[in-house]
């Protein structure tokens, strides 16, 4: 931010529908990289300047994507009916004209452009006297994009569009990314120009270009290496190579900064994950939203990790799920382990195969190793949870607690029917079913006495083969 003297408003346009991605869906809700196309546009937009100058135009599903975009500050302008980019632009005017400085227009379907590239934009806007520089690729193939005319002097003289351009503006490869940069006092004043003489009927924010060069204004253009990075996302094929690259992108910005990933084209990273040095990602793992993974780590092949802060020297073993979670230093959490939201590991506390939490917090060094359901629970430090145990949280009408003391030891197959405390150093036996509280240091037994009927089983059998009604 301290490259520009000159105040940046940025609009981002995210009001059609996107016909081509054939759903019911805004275009820019789609998802890349674990964010919405627009969120990735609004992250990018941030770097350039503040929430405060950012405006997103909003129109189909308008109120979907004001949810998708979170930041606070961010303000929205409604276009009611869709008219095309200028327009778009034009009927912010009563939030935008005051702005001063300079008009960045992006568009909210383009998430793989990078802030270096419109820093250089608006360094290119600045350090001359153009009324507008606008982004510019060669292409293969430009069909469907707008085509570059320049003057004599190299200068931007018109931007044609693919239905009112001639055969021989057609075979230019110099295509319109557009992305532009105006002088915001010049914006206005000309944006009135605007009309609807095209095929589409539409106002063209294109159309500006040349407008502002028969004002005589300068138009310059800034050429980008890769048209990739400013493309707009109108298929699902187009979506899912966007995709491709941002993952490609994230698993290579880890393994530089010290992450190992086996096989990393089977592993999933969404865009905002944090990784520390020297953990260690298995095969075909998912990691995705906001999670944090610490440092000497191991997430087994197959894990999914979502939205979790996650400790040094954590292991995650294989086919474990983490969702909304807290995993601290030292944890072993899994194999075959599902921790559903808003769980609380704590350091060195070990969650077996097929354990189940749920709003639980597993404190210091306690163990539960095998097959239990543990929801809205507080297990103490140093506590061992039996296999089997489950924590009945429900009575068909409200959700009640279970504590645990610390070096408590709940028996296998033991049923605490909660609201129920137990406490300090306490025992359940194995098998109980636990309705009240249990005081420090006792044993709790809940369950039936057990008899022995001394040679019950060979008479019955005997029994049976006469046809005798049989032993109860």
């Amino acid at each position: 931010m301290e490259l520009m003297r000159i105040p940046v408003t940025v609009v981002i346009l995210a009001a059609g529908l996107g016909t081509r991605m054939k759903s019911r869906q805004a275009k820019v809700l789609h998802r890349a990289g674990g964010k919405a196309l627009v969120e990735h546009v609004v992250d990018t937009a941030l770097q350039v300047a503040p929430a405060e100058r950012i405006f997103v135009v909003v129109g189909h599903q308008g109120e979907d994507v004001r949810k998708a975009v979170a930041t606070p500050g961010i303000g929205f302008i409604e276009q009611k009916e869709q008219k095309g980019t200028g327009h778009a632009v034009s009927i912010g005017r009563a939030a935008l004209a005051g702005l001063g400085g300079y008009l960045l227009v992006l568009y909210g379907d383009s998430p793989l452009l990078k802030a270096e590239t419109l820093e250089r934009l608006i360094e290119a806007e600045s350090a001359g006297d153009a009324a507008c520089v606008l982004l510019t690729a060669t292409m293969e193939d430009p069909t469907g994009y707008g085509r570059v005319i320049r003057d004599a002097r190299g200068a931007v003289a018109a931007i044609v569009e693919q239905k009112a351009g001639s055969a021989e503006q057609l075979a230019i490869r110099e295509a319109n990314m557009g992305i532009y940069c105006f002088r915001a006092d010049l914006f206005w004043k000309h944006v009135d120009e605007l009309s609807t003489n095209n095929p589409a009927g539409e106002y063209y924010l294109t159309d500006m270009a040349g407008i502002l060069t028969r004002a005589g204004h300068r138009v310059e253009a800034m050429r980008i290496g890769d048209a990739r990075e400013a493309l707009g996302i109108n298929t699902r094929i187009e979506l899912a190579d966007a995709d491709r690259l941002m993952r490609d992108a994230k698993r290579r910005e880890l393994m530089l900064s010290g992450v190992t990933i086996e096989n990393p084209e089977t592993v999933t990273i969404d865009a905002g994950v944090r990784v520390g040095m020297d953990t260690v990602i298995g095969p075909f793992a998912q990691i995705l939203g906001k999670t944090t993974i610490g440092e000497n780590c191991r997430v087994g092949a197959c894990a999914i990790v979502q939205d979790a802060e996650v400790g040094d020297q954590v292991e995650i073993g294989p086919f474990t799920m983490v969702n909304r979670s807290v995993v601290e230093r030292g944890a072993v959490v899994g194999p075959f382990a599902r921790l559903r939201m808003e769980n609380r590991v704590g350091e060195g506390a070990h969650v077996g195969n097929f354990v189940e939490l749920k709003k639980t917090e597993l404190c210091a060094g306690a163990k539960a190793n095998h097959l239990a359901y543990l929801g809205d629970a507080r297990i103490g430090a140093r506590a061992n949870v039996g296999a089997g145990t489950i924590t009945c949280n429900y009575d068909g009408f409200d959700k009640h607690r279970t504590t645990i003391g610390e070096g408590a030891f709940i028996g296998s197959n033991s049923t605490l029917v909660a609201p129920v405390e137990i406490g300090d150093g306490a025992y359940t036996a194995a098998g109980s079913v636990i309705t009240e509280p249990v005081p420090a240091d006792a044993l709790a037994v809940g369950r039936g006495r057990q008899v022995v009927k001394e040679d019950w089983a060979r008479k019955r059998r005997e029994l049976r083969k006469r046809g005798a009604a049989v032993l109860t």
